[in-house]
C-alpha cells in the first residue's frame, strides 16, 4: 500500500500503517465490544514504511497501533474477541469497510531517500493527490526533522525546520534554508539549501486542510563528503566497437551545479533528472576501444566548477578484447644484407585472449616455417622482399606490418630503354639505363653508335627535340657500390614525323549558295612513314576517308573545312570557309518589356534574326496576315490600346531569299470595359416566367468578379456573370446594373431596364380587386347617408322622450309598413322585414274625437294639430303580439315574453302637437 489509507473523514474508522496491519479503533469496539487488532505480516517489505496516515481526527505512527495506544512490534499479540464467531465477523467487516473508503486517501510521489553531501542543497520533487482537493484548499505545511507522534497529546513533535500557512499568502523569503515551492492543489516539492550533515534521517511534510491531515515520511542521507559515482560498463568490450559508459550519482539540485567527467575522450551526452520517480545527474560516455586500452583505468570524475576542484571519482579497470597486435623485430636491425650472410626475424604477439599459432609470409606468399622465430643462414638476391607474421585468436586474424629485407649484389647487364616506343620528330624523347642491382647503381656510362657520350652519368638520358640528326643505337653501363657491371643490349633509335604541307583546295566554282553541291581535295607535301589516310572534319559529307570530299547540298551554316593526312600520326591542313550566301536565318519577335502588356504602357517589338549573307537586309510587318505600311526592326506602341492586340509576324529579306518570324501574339492586357446588362427574353417578360440578366463585358483577362445592383444602387449579393429571376415578381420591375473587375481594376454598365407584364391571373385579380373597391365606396357611401338619417331621428326622438312622463320607450322600425286606415281606423301598423316568416305588429287604439277626426284627415299637410284638453288620456288598451326574436333594433327585454298577449295602459303624450307619422317610425309610451 502507497502509505496509509484514510476512511471515512466525519469519523475515524481505520488506518493501514507501514503496510503491515489495520487498526479500527471506533468500529471495531461498537461491532465486537471490544477492540481487535490486525496485522498481516506478509505483506512485501517494499510496502512498508511507505507514508504515516491520519484517520480524521484520531492520528496513529508509523506503527501498527493497539487500540490502548501500545506499539506493537512483529510478534504482535492477537486481542482475542469475546465470541469466536466475532472473531471472524471483525475482519470481514474491517476489510469491507477498507474496501468502500479506500479512494479517499491522500496519495504522494516522491523519491524514497534522497541524497546529498554537507554543503550541497536538496530537491524534493514531490507531487500529491487528495479527492477533497477540488473543493478545498491546503491551510498550512509543516516541516519536521526526527519526528514523533505524541499519544497524549496526539500530534506530532520533532524539529520544525519549516513552516507556511497558505490561508495568509504571505511570500516566502527566499534567504529561507528550507522553502516549500508547492502549491495546494499538486506540488509538494521542497528544497534545502544549504544542507547540512545533521539533517539525514527522517523527514516528515504536515500537510493540513481543515479537520484533514497527512503527515509523509521523506528519508535524507546526507553524508560529510561527497559520494562516489556509480560507473556502469558492460562486461564484454571488443575494439572498434562503439561502447557507452553511463556514470550516475544520486544528487541533483538546481542550485548547487555539478559536472560529471571523464578520463577519455569521446561524446560524452549529460542529463539530470528531477522528478517523483527519480533525483540523479547521469553521464554517458561513447567511445571506440583501441586495444591499447587494455588494462587502462576508466575515472569518472565528480567536478565542482564553483570551487574548481574534484569532489569524489570513481575507477574501473578495462579489459578490451581484441585480435592479436603483431611487430617484427630483425636482426641485424636494418634488415640490409650481403649475398651470404644471414638473417632472424622475431615476430612480437600482444592479444587478449591468447592467440594460437604464428605463420610467416614473403611477399603475400606462405612460407613453410612456424613459431614466432624465423631464420635465414644464407640469403640470396632472391631473398629480397617484404616479410609479415600472422596470428589469430576468438576476436580476428591479424598481419604484422611488413619487413623490407635487402639483399645487395652487383649490378646485371644492363640495356637501354626509349620512351615512348614511338619516336617522333620534336617530341622529348627519353633513354632509361636497366640494370638490376641491389643497393641501385650511383653511376652510368652512355655511348652512342659505340662513342661516349661526355657529360652523361644519370640513369636517364633525354633528348628535348628530338631531330633526324639523333637517330642511331644507344648503350649504357652501370656501376654501384659493389663494383661496375657491363653493356647490354642496344636500342636502335628511330626518329619518324606526319605528313607535312596538308592543303585543302576547293575544286567547285564560287560563289556557293545555299543547297549547292561542293567538292574539295586534301593534298600534302611529304610524309614518314606513308600516309594511308585522309579525314575530313565535315559531318553528313559522303566518302570522307578518301582524298576528295564532295558535299551534295551544302548547308547554309557550314563550318569551315579542313582535312587530315594520317601516317602513323595525323596532320591537319588549314581550313577553308566556303562562305555560302543564304537567306536571313532565325528571325524572331521579341517584345520589350518582357512583363505583362498593360494598357496605356510603351511597348516595342523588335525584329530580330541571327545571321544574313549578304547583310544587306530589309525588314517589313504583318498584323492578322494584313501587311503594316510601317517598315524598319522596330514597330512602336506608345501608348498600346486594346486594339492593338493581334498577331504579328515580321518579314527579313535580301538578295537571296527571304524570312518570316514565327507568330507571335501581342495581348493586351487591360480593366473591363464597355459592360452591358442584356435581358432574356429582351422584350419583357410576363409575371411568374423567368428572366436571365447577362453582364457582357470586353476585358483581358477576363473579369473574374461580377457585383449586381438595382435602380436604387441596392447591392443584390450576386457575384456572377449571369442574374437569373425565376419565377419573375411584379417588384422584381425596374433598372439593373452590374459592376465587373479583373487584377487590373473595375467598370460599371449603364443601367438596363426589365419590363414585368401581368399575367392573365393577376390582371384579374386587380380587375375583381377594383371592381370590389368601387362597390365598397358605393355601399359606404349609402350607409352614411343613412347613418345620418338615423342620427338626426334618435335626436328627435330623445327630445320627445324628455317631454313626456312616466316610463316611455320608443320603437324604430328599420322598415314599417302602414297598414291602410280603411282596414281599422286609428290604428297604426309597424312591420319588421327581419321577420319575413313570422310577422309580429302591434295596435294601438286611442279614443276618437273631434281633433283626432280633423287630425286624420290633414295626416297629409306638414302641420301639427293641437289635442283638446278634453280628451281622455287616461286609459287605453292596447294588443301587441310577440315572436320569439326580438322586433325591435335596440330594446332588448331582460325577461323573455311569453307568446300570447300583453295589456299596456297607454299614457298620452299630453297636451301638445302630435307629429305626425312619418315613414318607417311611431313613437309611443307605454306604462305597465
Amino acid at each position: 500500500m502507497d502509505g496509509w489509507k484514510q476512511g471515512r473523514s466525519a469519523s475515524p474508522t481505520w488506518c493501514w500503517a507501514d503496510g503491515r496491519g489495520m487498526v479500527y479503533p471506533e468500529k471495531a469496539h461498537e461491532l465486537l465490544e471490544s477492540p481487535i487488532l490486525l496485522c498481516n505480516q506478509s505483506l512485501s517489505s517494499g510496502d512498508q514504511g511507505k507514508g504515516v496516515g491520519i484517520c480524521a481526527q484520531e492520528e496513529l505512527s508509523g506503527r501498527c497501533q493497539r487500540p490502548g495506544g501500545s506499539k506493537t512490534n512483529s510478534s504482535w499479540p492477537r486481542l482475542l474477541p469475546r465470541h469466536s464467531t466475532m472473531h471472524l465477523l471483525g475482519p470481514s467487516l474491517l476489510l469491507l469497510e477498507y474496501l468502500a473508503f479506500s479512494d479517499s486517501t491522500w496519495k504522494f510521489k516522491h523519491p524514497e531517500t534522497l541524497y546529498a553531501w554537507d554543503g550541497a542543497c536538496i530537491w524534493i520533487p514531490c507531487t500529491y493527490y487528495w479527492p477533497k482537493g477540488g473543493g478545498h484548499t491546503l491551510d498550512n505545511v509543516t516541516v519536521y526533522h526526527n519526528f514523533t507522534y505524541d499519544k497524549e497529546a496526539k500530534h506530532y513533535k520533532g524539529t520544525i525546520l519549516y513552516y507556511k500557512n497558505l490561508k495568509a499568502k504571505e511570500p516566502t523569503p527566499s534567504q529561507e534554508r528550507v522553502q516549500f515551492l508547492g502549491n495546494n492543489r499538486n506540488n509538494c516539492t521542497l528544497l534545502i539549501n544549504p544542507v547540512k550533515v545533521n539533517d539525514s534521517g527522517p523527514l516528515g511534510l504536515r500537510m493540513t486542510s481543515g479537520l484533514d491531515k497527512w503527515m509523509e515520511p521523506l528519508a535524507l542521507n546526507i553524508s560529510e563528503r561527497a559520494p562516489q559515482p556509480h560507473i556502469e560498463l558492460r562486461q564484454e568490450i571488443y575494439e572498434d566497437q562503439e561502447v557507452t559508459v553511463t556514470c550516475s550519482l544520486n544528487f541533483a539540485c538546481h542550485d548547487y551545479q555539478i559536472h560529471l567527467q571523464w578520463s577519455l575522450e569521446g561524446s560524452v551526452t549529460t542529463n539530470t533528472i528531477l522528478s517523483p520517480d527519480m533525483v540523479a545527474t547521469q553521464s554517458r560516455l561513447s567511445f571506440q576501444p583501441k586495444w591499447s586500452h587494455d588494462g587502462k583505468n576508466l575515472t569518472c570524475q565528480l567536478w565542482d566548477p564553483m570551487k574548481q576542484r574534484v569532489l569524489s571519482e570513481k575507477t574501473v579497470l578495462l579489459e578490451v578484447k581484441h585480435a592479436p597486435k603483431l611487430e617484427i623485430q630483425v636482426s641485424p636491425e636494418e634488415a640490409t644484407v650481403t649475398e651470404g650472410e644471414s638473417v632472424t626475424m622475431r615476430c612480437q604477439v600482444t592479444s587478449n585472449p591468447p592467440h594460437w599459432s604464428v605463420s610467416w609470409f614473403k611477399d603475400g606468399t606462405q612460407l613453410e616455417e612456424q613459431g614466432t622465430t624465423l631464420t635465414l643462414p644464407e640469403v640470396t638476391r632472391m631473398m629480397s622482399g617484404q616479410y609479415t607474421c600472422q596470428a589469430s585468436n576468438d576476436v580476428g586474424l591479424r598481419q604484422s606490418d611488413a619487413v623490407d629485407l635487402q639483399v645487395h649484389y652487383a649490378p646485371e647487364p644492363s640495356r637501354v630503354q626509349l620512351s615512348p616506343s614511338s619516336i617522333k620528330e620534336g617530341v622529348t624523347v627519353e633513354l632509361a639505363c636497366i640494370s638490376a642491382a641491389n643497393p641501385p647503381p650511383v653511376n652510368y656510362t652512355w655511348y652512342f653508335n659505340e662513342q661516349e657520350l661526355p657529360g652523361k652519368n644519370g640513369r636517364t638520358f633525354q633528348i628535348p627535340q628530338v631531330l633526324i640528326k639523333h637517330a642511331g643505337k644507344y648503350s649504357c653501363l652501370a656501376e654501384n657500390s659493389l663494383g661496375p657491371g657491363s653493356v647490354g643490349q642496344e636500342a636502335d633509335l628511330d626518329v619518324q614525323y606526319p605528313p607535312k604541307g596538308v592543303t585543302t583546295v576547293i575544286q567547285s566554282p564560287t560563289p556557293i549558295r545555299e543547297g549547292d553541291s561542293v567538292t574539295l581535295s586534301c593534298t600534302f607535301n611529304s610524309s614518314n612513314p606513308t600516309v594511308t589516310r585522309y579525314n575530313w572534319n565535315s559531318p553528313g559529307s559522303q566518302d570522307q576517308t578518301s582524298q576528295k570530299l564532295t558535299i551534295r547540298k551544302v548547308a547554309w551554316d557550314a563550318q569551315p573545312v579542313k582535312c587530315e593526312a594520317c601516317n602513323q600520326w595525323c596532320s591537319w591542313s588549314p581550313s577553308v570557309n566556303l562562305n555560302v550566301l543564304y537567306a536571313p536565318k532565325d528571325v524572331s519577335i521579341q517584345i520589350s518589356p518582357h512583363t505583362e502588356i498593360r494598357s496605356g504602357k510603351r511597348i516595342l517589338l523588335q525584329c530580330e534574326f541571327s545571321s544574313s549573307r549578304p547583310a544587306d537586309i530589309h525588314v517589313f510587318w504583318k498584323k492578322d496576315g494584313s501587311l503594316l505600311l510601317k517598315a524598319g526592326k522596330t514597330l512602336t506602341f506608345d501608348p498600346i490600346s486594346p486594339e492593338d492586340s493581334g498577331t504579328y509576324h515580321c518579314l527579313v529579306n535580301n538578295s537571296i531569299g527571304q524570312t518570316s518570324s514565327e507568330a507571335r501574339e501581342l495581348r493586351v492586357m487591360y480593366a473591363p470595359r464597355r459592360l452591358r446588362v442584356s435581358i432574356s427574353p429582351k422584350d419583357g417578360v410576363v409575371e411568374g416566367k423567368t428572366a436571365v440578366l447577362t453582364c457582357e463585358s470586353d476585358a483581358n483577362p477576363p473579369t473574374s468578379h461580377y457585383n449586381w445592383f438595382d435602380g436604387n444602387n441596392q447591392d443584390l449579393h450576386h457575384y456572377g456573370q449571369t442574374l437569373r429571376l425565376e419565377p419573375v415578381k411584379l417588384q422584381h420591375a425596374g433598372s439593373y446594373w452590374c459592376r465587373g473587375t479583373n487584377h487590373l481594376g473595375q467598370s460599371q454598365s449603364p443601367p438596363t431596364t426589365l419590363t414585368v407584364y401581368y399575367s392573365a391571373a393577376t390582371i384579374s385579380r386587380r380587375a375583381a380587386l377594383g371592381v370590389g373597391f368601387c362597390l365598397a365606396i358605393f355601399l359606404l357611401a349609402i350607409w352614411g347617408v343613412k347613418l345620418q338619417r338615423n342620427w338626426k331621428r334618435i335626436q328627435r326622438q330623445q327630445g320627445l322622450q324628455e317631454s313626456s312622463s312616466g316610463q316611455s320607450f320608443f320603437v324604430r322600425n328599420i322598415k314599417a309598413r302602414r297598414t291602410p286606415q280603411a282596414e281599422r281606423p286609428h290604428s297604426l301598423g309597424c312591420y319588421n322585414p327581419v321577420m319575413e316568416d313570422t310577422v309580429s305588429y302591434a295596435t294601438l287604439s286611442f279614443p276618437l274625437g273631434e281633433t283626432d277626426t280633423q287630425r286624420l284627415r290633414d295626416a297629409g299637410s306638414s302641420e301639427m294639430r293641437e289635442i283638446p284638453p278634453s280628451r281622455d288620456d287616461r286609459v287605453t288598451y292596447a294588443v301587441v303580439q310577440n315572436s320569439q326574436a326580438a322586433d325591435y333594433e335596440n330594446v332588448t327585454p331582460e325577461v323573455l315574453d311569453d307568446e300570447g298577449i300583453h295589456y299596456s295602459e297607454l299614457v298620452h303624450f299630453g297636451n301638445g302637437k302630435r307629429a305626425l307619422a312619418q315613414e318607417g317610425v311611431e313613437y309611443v309610451t307605454l306604462k305597465h
